[in-house]
């Protein structure tokens, strides 16, 4: 059971204070009886509630796909710059959202944002071996021995650990390679190109797990996730 006040605003419908006066003018029916007071509580999953004539289609948790562009970072808030929540459509906000990962600023592609700690976190856990996969353009060609050296995992100067990365490609002209990890670290795919011998001067992510960016997208769009789109994030047969 939940405070009707917190779904209204979980699903993106008003704020909290707002919910109080919807609720206090009539606007809102639950099992078709006028319910004035928001905080009320109810079981969203099992309750038909109606909002000024409209039914509540209500959604657990949302996942959404954004083409994110460059230049803006991937975090729920900051002072200073453009964040990825920021350019989620009115009708996909609520609260809680956060963005399952992060791409540097400069990195662009498949940005999942979502409000379910639970998912991202499967998602993200590199014990779960949910693969990365990235296009990197290089300012060298890419080699046989970068290739040994990035499929055979990387121990950095200062400790750090990367594990064996796979390379899925190399163009023609051998300077845009796609790479999959199953991790996340900071810098990660371009710290790996550059202990390898090249510097990445773009970088793109086009998939996690199974679930590729959706190329009708375009840079700052974004849609909702399918469930079957969801499951191929974490479909074994395509990581």
């Amino acid at each position: 059971m939940e405070r009707l006040d917190k779904i209204l605003s979980s699903q993106g419908i008003c704020t909290r204070k707002e919910a109080k006066k919807l609720c206090a003018s009539g606007g809102v029916i639950v099992n078709g009886c006028t319910v004035k007071k928001s905080d009320t509580k109810i079981d969203p999953e099992k309750s038909e509630i109606v909002i000024n004539g409209v039914r509540l289609e209500y959604k657990r948790y949302i996942y959404i796909m954004m083409n994110k562009p460059s230049g803006v970072l991937s975090a729920s808030n900051d002072k200073h710059a453009e964040t990825v929540i920021d350019l989620v459509p009115d009708e996909y906000k609520r609260e809680g959202l956060f963005p399952a990962g992060r791409l540097d600023k400069d990195t662009t592609g498949l940005m999942i944002i979502t409000d379910d700690g639970d998912t991202a976190h499967r998602m993200l856990s590199p014990k779960n071996h949910v693969y990365k996969l990235y296009r990197a353009e290089l300012d060298a060609p890419f080699t046989d021995k970068m290739k040994e050296t990035l499929e055979s995992g990387i121990t950095l100067d200062d400790g750090t650990v990367y594990k064996p990365a796979r390379i899925k490609s190399v163009s023609s002209g051998k300077t845009t390679v796609e790479i999959e990890i199953c991790e996340g670290k900071f810098h990660q795919v371009k710290k790996m190109f550059a202990y390898s011998g090249a510097n990445v001067t773009k970088l793109k992510r086009l998939a996690v797990g199974g679930l590729f960016l959706d190329e009708s997208l375009k840079e700052c769009d974004c849609r909702l996730l399918t469930d079957f789109e969801l499951g191929l994030i974490f479909d074994s047969n395509n990581n």
